[in-house]
């Protein structure tokens, strides 16, 4: 028996098969009291863009009344709860026509499953029907949505601490939150209207090498960029391929958005133009299908040659490291999914007409809406523009005034209007006077009130704004 003071009620504990502790209420000893430090933590904890998200998390739930253009969610209009049974079924009688026995069946549905997925041949079909990309099925590597795929293809590729992620700018949160919390360093690439330009890219590579660092990779997403809109035209896409291969650059193309057009054009995927292995693919079927199933995928078909000269894929070396993080993505998510492209015939775009179709009619109206609520005239007195995208789900606004927390805290609270403020997709102090709307979760009905009370905000704002300058 062994003893040990603390201020707790006398109590017994077993710790191995025939010892026992126990546990004296009489006698004390210090209990740290003290509370954790937070510059005693990662860094990354004390970064804004952490925090961005939850901030406007919490002041969508202070307002549930508001109107909102600030999340890139999907329309919750367009799921029915009855496919999720639907899809299961048609992944079931998949695994049984492809000769699963009903034990193998039960194991695919209950058990932990494959590191690198179970529907990766589904998915490399998916892709080559919708986007023309061809990959073999083992490059497939299933992630927890494509924010995991981000963290482990950030982790594989950037080794070093002269290592460098290039992300054009404005970036998504998801890719420079993931870099910050695995001390991954990046160099912003400054984005015009139609996405980062090639020789920009180029030339800020070429300034990374020359400071004694090695640029490894550029993260873009081509299509109706988050947050910005900006959809690069396919010469630059072509010319942006042959860059990376100039300046030996890994490129990580994220395409949450591509099917989402005003004008149907099917835009080639950098990966489909890649004919050298450089495009490291991130895909997701939270837009296309059911984001609460949190299933993505990565495309890592690259050739790794170890030590001894074995090959592998990149995908074999990224699920080493999955099997270390999220082990496997869940079966019962995947089974769905997989279920959905079964019933789909392995062809997204096709399967997601209805869903383009109400995503081009609510860019539409929030952009005729707009030129409603501000023409020409006014709009240059109060010195507000905005862009028009091709596609996706974002529009970015200019406005005169500093589009921070706590504007958007008075525009909820007294408006009833919320959005998104545009300085954490910056890496290099931009975005004060912008901000983000996004046309995907608001109902239509209720988007020409949201965009009058837009407008109201403005207004508002703008007095204050001529004031302060």
């Amino acid at each position: 028996m062994t003893d040990f003071p603390v201020r707790r009620p006398d109590v017994r504990l077993l710790c191995h098969p025939g010892h026992a502790v126990r546990i004296h209420a009489a006698e004390e000893v210090d209990v740290p009291r003290d509370p954790l430090r937070l510059a005693d933590l990662h860094a990354s904890l004390s970064d804004p863009v952490l925090d961005a998200m939850t901030f406007l998390n919490e002041v969508t739930t202070r307002f549930p009344d508001a109107i909102s253009f600030a999340p890139g969610r999907p329309y919750e209009g367009l799921f029915d709860a009855a496919e999720i049974a639907e899809s299961l079924a048609a992944y079931t009688a998949h695994l049984e026509r492809a000769g699963r026995t009903p034990a193998q069946v039960r194991t695919a549905l209950f058990q932990y499953g494959r590191t690198n997925g179970e529907i990766h041949e589904l998915i490399a079909e998916t892709v080559a029907n919708d986007e023309g990309i061809g990959v073999p099925a083992g490059s497939v590597v299933v992630t927890v949505g494509a924010q995991e795929g981000m963290l482990l293809v950030l982790r594989a590729l950037l080794a070093g601490p002269d290592d460098v992620l290039l992300v054009s700018s404005p970036c998504y949160v998801g890719i420079t939150g993931a870099a910050r919390l695995l001390d991954v360093e990046m160099v912003p690439v400054p984005e015009g209207a139609a996405g980062p330009d090639p020789e920009t890219v180029a030339a800020v590579a070429r300034e990374v090498r020359a400071g004694g660092r090695r640029p490894r990779a550029l993260y873009v997403v081509p299509d109706f960029a988050n947050p910005s809109g900006a959809c690069m035209p396919v010469a630059a896409r072509r010319r942006l391929l042959e860059v990376a291969a100039e300046s030996d650059l890994l490129v990580v193309e994220d395409n949450p958005y591509g099917f989402f057009t005003r004008d149907d054009v099917v835009r080639p995927t950098l990966k489909s133009l890649d004919a050298d292995r450089r495009v490291v693919y991130l895909g997701s079927f939270a837009k296309t299908c059911f984001p609460g199933a949190r299933v993505g995928y990565v495309l890592a078909d690259q050739e790794v040659v170890g030590p001894d000269g074995d090959r592998t894929l990149l995908a074999d070396q990224l699920g080493k490291v999955k099997s270390m993080t999220t082990v496997n993505t869940s079966s019962l998510s995947q089974a769905v999914i997989g279920g959905l492209l079964v019933r789909s015939g392995c062809r997204l775009r096709a399967a997601n007409a209805g869903t383009v179709r109400f995503y081009r009619r609510n860019l539409e109206l929030l952009l005729a809406e707009l030129d409603a609520a501000f023409p020409a005239g006014r709009r240059d007195e109060l010195g507000l523009h905005w862009n028009a995208p091709d596609g996706g789900f974002f529009v970015l606004v200019s406005v005169p005034f500093v589009a921070d927390g706590t504007a958007l805290e008075r525009s909820a609270r007294d408006f009833g209007v919320l959005w998104t403020p545009m300085a954490p997709f910056y890496l290099d102090g931009g975005g004060r006077h912008q901000l983000r709307l996004s046309c995907s979760y608001v109902e239509p009905d209720r988007l020409a009130e949201g965009v009058r009370r837009l407008a109201a905000f403005v207004d508002a704002e703008v007095p204050v704004a001529v004031s302060a300058g």
